[in-house]
């Protein structure tokens, strides 16, 4: 039955995703609870099914570990519901299945901090209810699905959001389906042909800053789930922490996805981790595509974790696969803050990056700590630790990683354009001196300082020039105190001196420059 169930909510799941509008675009709602069942399945393949209680810990074992997701987490926690009421028994009639569908709903309400109705947990409500008037095992499956349809077509009115979009709740349509496809199992039903989806529900959204959807699977927690779960709260909202057969499983949006995996991993053993950008996933859901749509991936051999700061340049790092921990110029994390970040990676060695020479030794003591998990690659910039970033890869051993991201760096020449602290006279390496008054634009070369005076998209000018003569692309992160107006002048005198260059713009550079400036 579960088998089928699955397979049944595959057939429906591009439909389940066109649905999906709360919270807030988290992902594919309908991918998400496919992948949960598809990981169910696959512990049901694995153990003796001949034995009730290797059958309940497939189940609540396999949810647990596959879930994704808001909706794919409290799935988790129906089907672990049901798992412990069937356990220790032989076999399942109706009124075992009656009380196992009470418990799949209570566990599932259990699980949510702040419950809402208008969910899939109002569905999984009206199936608990609709199953406790069957006589029959058939009729348990029937009366269930008819009154979990009842309780779904009323989730479009409990809730603004899916009102406003004229739908019912995403994670509650796939319930049903979970339920329906159990039916069909007992009855050696056909699948049937996929609908057609002609509309998303997420077209009657504007695009907004959604934050970050992040995901932990960790084993060997030291402190009970409820501190675990008090310990995440602050962080942000639609918040679920569950654990089944040992392990601990968290969802969260928050804009502090960095933070809260450090916090979390220095309570127990990360296995797996996921941040995944929520208005990048409103796009790409609009567009067909959608990183959910990917099946979860095994522990990567290496990871990353750099030292960054710029909303700009974190969501670079992040792209490349980087964990961060926020500081750099003026802001220089601990050795404790990096022991911290790399503890909340799931990969067996993690190399790190720590894009600024005051950060090199903490990085250095870290890994001595570490014991040989961590790689340091040593790089002094942002823009050499981006250049470092664009040569990594999860599946490549550290050890291979560290000369390719160390010649990576080496091919990329960072400037920075900041203002002068003190008035200083200052020589530059090839012999000027420049006398400097407090105030005045400076700009600094991987981290010597070369030029002063003028206005600062004068100074990167003045810089490019230095460096345009064997040059391919240049980066220009502005900072957000710098205008994106002239950030604009900037790019169209750029590509009006240097036509044969790439020049490629954005805002979110590191708040003490007025301009960062990669140059390869």
């Amino acid at each position: 039955m579960l088998r089928t169930a699955t397979d049944w909510l595959g057939i429906h799941r591009e439909q389940v995703n066109a649905l999906n509008v709360y919270p807030v675009p988290d992902g594919d709602t309908g991918t998400n609870m496919h992948l949960t069942m598809q990981s169910v399945r696959r512990e049901l393949d694995t153990c003796d099914t001949s034995d009730m209680r290797a059958v309940a810990k497939a189940i609540s074992y396999g949810a647990l570990l596959g879930a994704r997701g808001n909706s794919g987490v409290i799935l988790s926690q129906l089907l672990r519901g049901f798992a412990e009421v069937v356990r220790d028994l032989p076999s399942i009639d109706a009124v075992s299945l009656k009380t196992a569908f009470a418990e799949a709903q209570k566990s599932g309400y259990k699980a949510v901090m702040k419950p809402v109705e208008g969910t899939i947990l109002t569905v999984a409500r009206g199936v608990a209810e609709g199953a406790q008037t069957g006589a029959t095992v058939q009729e348990v499956l029937e009366n269930a699905v008819a009154r979990g349809q009842d309780f779904l077509i009323q989730t479009q009115d409990m809730l603004p959001a899916l009102r406003q979009a004229g739908v019912v709740d995403s994670g509650g349509q796939g319930f049903l389906y979970v339920v329906r496809g159990m039916l069909a199992g007992l009855l050696g039903e056909a699948l049937p042909p996929a609908p057609e989806v002609i509309s998303n529900a997420q077209q009657a959204f504007e695009t907004e800053e959604y934050g970050f959807c992040t995901e932990f699977l960790m084993d060997g927690a030291r402190l009970p789930i409820e501190d675990i779960r008090e310990l995440v709260a602050p962080f942000g909202d639609s918040l679920l922490v569950v654990g089944a057969e040992g392990y601990v499983k968290g969802h969260i949006h928050t804009d502090r996805p960095d933070e809260l995996l450090a916090t979390v991993g220095r309570h127990g053993r990360m296995l797996k981790t996921k941040v995944e950008d929520m208005a990048e996933q409103h796009t790409e859901i609009l567009a067909g595509s959608g990183a959910a749509a990917q099946a979860e991936g095994e522990r990567p051999t290496t990871g990353l974790v750099a030292v960054a700061a710029g909303d700009g340049i974190v969501k670079q790092f992040r792209a490349l696969g980087a964990r961060i921990v926020s500081g750099g110029q003026t802001a220089n994390p601990s050795v404790q803050d990096i022991v911290d970040a790399v503890n909340s990676v799931s990969a067996e060695q993690v190399i790190v990056l720590p894009n600024n020479k005051n950060v090199l030794m903490a990085a250095e003591k870290a890994t001595e700590l570490l014991q040989g998990r961590a790689v340091v690659v040593p790089t002094r910039t942002l823009g050499q630790g981006l250049g470092a970033a664009l040569s990594f890869s999860p599946d490549r051993p550290a050890a291979d990683l560290a000369a390719d991201m160390q010649a990576g760096a080496a091919r990329v020449t960072t400037f920075e354009v900041t203002r002068a602290s003190r008035s200083t006279a200052h020589t530059t390496p090839d012999g000027h001196t420049l006398n400097i008054a407090e105030g005045d634009v400076i700009g600094l070369r991987d981290d010597e300082l070369v030029h002063s005076g003028g206005t600062p998209e004068e100074a990167v000018l003045a810089l490019v020039r230095s460096r345009a003569a064997d040059a391919e692309v240049v980066t220009v992160f502005r900072s957000v105190n710098t205008p994106a107006e002239r950030l604009e002048d900037l790019a169209g005198q750029l590509e009006s001196e240097f036509p044969m260059l790439d020049i490629q713009t954005f805002p979110g550079g590191p708040e003490l420059y007025d301009y960062l400036v990669m140059v390869e």
